[in-house]
């Protein structure tokens, strides 16, 4: 049977966190969870796009959400959204750590981490354990890509790539490995977590053509711009994460996608490589991570 959000139980009463809220992916997941009853947080870097995105879902959906400012690239500002989250709410049921970068030229975060990795996965990875008492009985989804499967291994240089070493495809490849080896992880060292995993197949984001507007490539842009006639919606695109962080009695380590050659269609649990499944290559990337972040989500210790 085809799933749709139509199938989503009933939310009232539940809180969701949805990182990169502004438009595509995220805004289309914060708007179906709240039109199925849930309190939802938009957590975003820019306050003037997240309070017009806000503007946009109440207006969508009747319901009005809550706005945090958040720059996953700024370890600060990732202390300073979790300090003010776990101040104001006792509990998060849902947490989807879904922003992120695509393939931009070589920029640092803050902190000295390539943007693509320190974005995509050492923002989350810090927001999620600075979240955990919060999450002590919730469900933690975190959005990759299927292009995890053309990324080789990662070593702990990889965090901080420089300039000489830097090709903007195979590191975005590597951050979304690293997105589902966390998930995979945090599954096994936090057992009363859900830690799940999604990917949009090939939708129709922003995404598509920021990185390479941002590296200045316009030729690129417009050649992104034209496969995306090919590419389905970024409501379409938003349904594995909404299957994944709705559906009841997923068991951590599930990983959704869509269901036609994991391209386009309605969302259905499929499989990720080998490699984004290696224990002992995540149990690295968690102590590198670790390191870099100053902060453990499997020694939170609950409120």
């Amino acid at each position: 049977m085809t799933w749709s959000t139509s199938d989503i139980p009933d939310l009232t009463g539940r809180r969701a966190l949805v990182t990169g809220a502004t438009s595509g992916l995220g805004y289309e997941t914060a708007k179906v969870l709240l039109q199925r009853g849930a309190e939802v947080i938009l957590a975003a870097r820019n306050p003037e796009k997240t309070a017009e995105a806000a503007r946009r879902l109440t207006g969508d959906t009747q319901r009005v959400p809550v706005t945090v400012e958040l720059d996953l690239a700024d370890l600060s500002s990732v202390e300073r959204a979790a300090t003010h989250l776990t101040n104001t709410y006792d509990s998060i049921d849902i947490l989807v750590n879904n922003a992120g970068v695509m393939a931009t030229p070589y920029r640092q975060t803050l902190d000295g981490f390539e943007l693509q990795i320190g974005t995509n996965h050492l923002g989350h990875f810090a927001l999620t354990a600075r979240l955990m008492p919060l999450l002590q009985s919730g469900r933690v989804v975190t959005v990759s890509s299927f292009m995890h499967k053309s990324a080789r291994i990662i070593q702990q240089s990889d965090l901080r790539q420089p300039a000489g070493n830097y090709s903007k495809w195979p590191q975005y490849s590597m951050s979304k490995l690293a997105n589902l080896l966390f998930m995979f992880e945090l599954g096994r060292r936090v057992p009363t977590v859900v830690s799940v995993g999604a990917h949009p197949g090939y939708a129709s984001t922003h995404l598509q053509a920021a990185g390479p507007e941002l590296a200045g490539a316009k030729l690129m842009a417009k050649v992104w711009a034209g496969l995306n006639l090919f590419a389905q919606s970024a409501a379409a695109g938003a349904e594995p994460s909404l299957y994944a962080a709705t559906e009841p009695d997923l068991r951590s380590g599930t990983y959704v996608g869509p269901g036609l050659f994991e391209f386009r269609g309605a969302p259905k649990v499929v499989q990720p490589t080998q490699r984004a499944q290696d224990p002992q290559l995540a149990e690295q990337l968690w102590a590198w991570s670790v390191e870099a972040t100053g902060v453990d989500p499997a020694l939170t210790v609950a409120r």
